[in-house]
C-alpha cells in the first residue's frame, strides 16, 4: 500500500512507514494512492457476510501485501469483538450504534485495530514507541483502551482541561501502566497544535520514536471505513437511497465515508453534522475554509475549530467546491437545538441520544426537509449517553443509569500531569520521562 502527502503527491511511503511517522515531514498527511474499488461480487455477498468477514475483505483490498493474510485475519479478529447495530427510529431514520465497545465511542474500532497493526510491526524492543494522541473527548479513552499494557508501546494523551465530561476525564487519567495523561490548560487545537510541533522536531524525533494515534494517523482511519459498510448490509434491502448524517469535530469519520463511497458503497450523500464550530458549513456554504477558535459546547467531542482531515477531503476532490458540495451538505446546530431534539427523540420513540448524536440528528432531519426524494438516513451514534450522564439526565428529566464498567471508573482515582499550551515546556517533559 502507498500513501502520498496531501502537501506533495510526490512524497511517498508505506503503509508501515506511514504507521509510524504519523505525519508526513511536510506537516501534510498521508493518504492511499490508490482507492480499491470493490468487486460488484462483493457487493451481492454482502447480506451473508459477518461484520468481521467484510472487515478484513476491506483491509486486504486497502493493505494489499504489508500483511500476510492470516496475521491480518487475525487483526480483524481482534478488533471487531462487538457489533455496530443499526437500530431504526422510523420508517426513514436509523442509529448506527457505534458505541459496544470497551470505551463506549465509535473510536474504539480504529483504536483497537490501530493497536494491533502496530503491536505486530514494532520490531525494536530496545525502544519502546510513544504514542502521543490530542483528545476533544472520545478519543483518549478509546485509545487508552485499545492500547492498555500494549508490550514495547507507551500512550502520551492530552486533553483540554475542563472541556471533556467526568467519565471521558476518568478513561483517559485512570489506567495507569504504560497510559500517561497530560491535562492543558488550553483548547483542542492547542492540544493536537504541541503533537503536531513535537512530530516536526526533528531533533526530539532522533531521540525518540514517536508516532500518532489520532485520525491524522492513516491506521486510525482506515478501519472506520469497515462500520459504513457493515450500516449499508443492514438496510439495503429496504431499496432506499442511503444518507449518512456524521457528527464531526475533526472530520476523520466523515473522511473515512467518503472513502468507503469510492471503494463503492452505494451512499447516495453525506452530511456533515456539527455544532455551533461551524467551520465546515461554512465552508460548504460560501466556498471558503477559515477556521476559529473552538467553542465550547455540550457536544464537547466535536469542539474543533481547525479540523485536521479536512486536507483530506479535499484531496478526494481535487480541492474543487462544487465536487465536494455535491458529496457533501454541512449543518451547524447549537446547544439549545441539540437539548431540543434529545427531548422530541426521547418523547417520541423513548430513544435516548447523546448530544454528538442529537446534532447528527438534526443534520438528517434538516436535509430530510429540503429533499423531494424518500432516503433512509443513517446516523452515526458516536458515543454511549451515559459518559454524559449528568448532561442528558438533567436534559431528559430521567435518571439515566450507567453501565457497570462507567460505575467503577468514577470511583478511580484520577492521575493527570497538568501543563501549559507552551511547547518548549512539553518538548521538556518528553525529553526527561522518555528520553
Amino acid at each position: 500500500m502507498q500513501l502520498y502527502s496531501t502537501n506533495n503527491p510526490s512524497l511517498r511511503a508505506t503503509f508501515q512507514e506511514a504507521l509510524f511517522q504519523g505525519l508526513p515531514p511536510d506537516n501534510g498527511l498521508y493518504m492511499p494512492v490508490r482507492i480499491p474499488r470493490m468487486h460488484e461480487s462483493f457487493l451481492r455477498e454482502l447480506p451473508k457476510l459477518s461484520f468481521s468477514e467484510i472487515a478484513y475483505l476491506l483491509a486486504e483490498a486497502l493493505m494489499g501485501d504489508e500483511i500476510a493474510p492470516d496475521t491480518l485475519r487475525k487483526i480483524i479478529h481482534r478488533t471487531i469483538t462487538f457489533p455496530a447495530p443499526v437500530v431504526a427510529l422510523d420508517e426513514q431514520t436509523g442509529i448506527l450504534e457505534l458505541f459496544h465497545g470497551p470505551s463506549l465511542a465509535f473510536k474504539d474500532f480504529g483504536a483497537r485495530f490501530m493497536a494491533q497493526i502496530m503491536a505486530h510491526f514494532n520490531d525494536d524492543p530496545s525502544r519502546d514507541l510513544i504514542i502521543l494522541v490530542a483528545t476533544s473527548g472520545d478519543t483518549g479513552g478509546a485509545v487508552a483502551a485499545g492500547f492498555y499494557k500494549t508490550p514495547g508501546i507507551r500512550v502520551v494523551i492530552l486533553y483540554p482541561s475542563g472541556k471533556v465530561s467526568p467519565l471521558q476525564e476518568k478513561q483517559l487519567t485512570t489506567l495507569g501502566h504504560n497510559i500517561t495523561a497530560i491535562e492543558v490548560k488550553g483548547s483542542f487545537d492547542d492540544c493536537q497544535d504541541l503533537i503536531k510541533k513535537a512530530f516536526l522536531d526533528e531533533n526530539l524525533r532522533q531521540r525518540l520514536r514517536l508516532s500518532s494515534a489520532n485520525s491524522i494517523n492513516i491506521a486510525r482511519l482506515l478501519p472506520q471505513i469497515f462500520y459504513y459498510w457493515e450500516a449499508y448490509k443492514q438496510v439495503q434491502h429496504l431499496g432506499l437511497p442511503i444518507v449518512f448524517s456524521v457528527p464531526s469535530g475533526n472530520f476523520g469519520n466523515l473522511t473515512a465515508g467518503l472513502l468507503a463511497q469510492q471503494m463503492g458503497l452505494p451512499a447516495q450523500h453525506f452530511l456533515a453534522a456539527t455544532n455551533v464550530n461551524d467551520t465546515v458549513p461554512r465552508y460548504l456554504k460560501y466556498g471558503h475554509f477559515e477556521p476559529k477558535p473552538s467553542v465550547r459546547t455540550l457536544s464537547n467531542a466535536m469542539d474543533v475549530g481547525s479540523p485536521s482531515n479536512f486536507a483530506r477531503i479535499l484531496q478526494l476532490y481535487s480541492s474543487t467546491w462544487n465536487i465536494v458540495r455535491a458529496h457533501i451538505s454541512g449543518f451547524a446546530f447549537d446547544d439549545e437545538q441539540t437539548q431540543a431534539a434529545m427531548r422530541a427523540v426521547y418523547a417520541d420513540h423513548q430513544y435516548v441520544l447523546d448530544p454528538h448524536t442529537a446534532v447528527g440528528y438534526l443534520a438528517w432531519k434538516a436535509y430530510q426537509s429540503q429533499q423531494p426524494i424518500r432516503a433512509f438516513g443513517i446516523i452515526l451514534g458516536t458515543a454511549h449517553p451515559a459518559k454524559f450522564q449528568e448532561d442528558v439526565s438533567k436534559i431528559l428529566r430521567t435518571d439515566l443509569p450507567l453501565p457497570q464498567p462507567l460505575e467503577q471508573l468514577l470511583k478511580q482515582p484520577k492521575s493527570a500531569t497538568p501543563m501549559p499550551v507552551d511547547y518548549a515546556l512539553f518538548r521538556k517533559w518528553l525529553s526527561n520521562t522518555f528520553g
